[in-house]
């Protein structure tokens, strides 16, 4: 019984983690008031949440045990990663455009 109280909390904590790279807001409060140089950065960040995602999606670590011992765990990692990686994509798309509005350069 306790065998199984444990293999039961080990594939919860399994699945939580494997669900790792951070979905970023498309928007966020106060966008409308950043300078060019701001904007800039939160673009270069918004690539780096992109880049980590797609890394997720590769073969790790997480993604082999995940296969090896719970498969589902696999499909809600890269769920997730999907779904990081089209979330940074909104937000360069919107930065951009806030770019194109303030005439800034990137």
């Amino acid at each position: 019984m306790k065998t199984k109280i444990a293999a039961t909390l080990a594939s919860v904590l399994f699945i939580s983690a494997c669900a790792s790279p951070e979905v970023v807001d498309t928007r966020k409060a106060g966008d409308n008031a950043l300078n060019c140089s701001q904007i800039r950065y939160e673009i270069a960040e918004a690539d780096k949440f992109e880049e980590r995602a797609h890394k997720e999606k590769g073969v790790t670590g997480t993604n082999v045990a995940a296969t090896l011992f719970f498969w589902p765990a696999l499909l809600v990692t890269q769920s997730n990663a999907n779904e990081a990686i089209d979330a940074a994509k909104d937000r360069k798309a919107t930065l951009i455009r806030l770019a194109d509005q303030k005439r800034c350069k990137l």
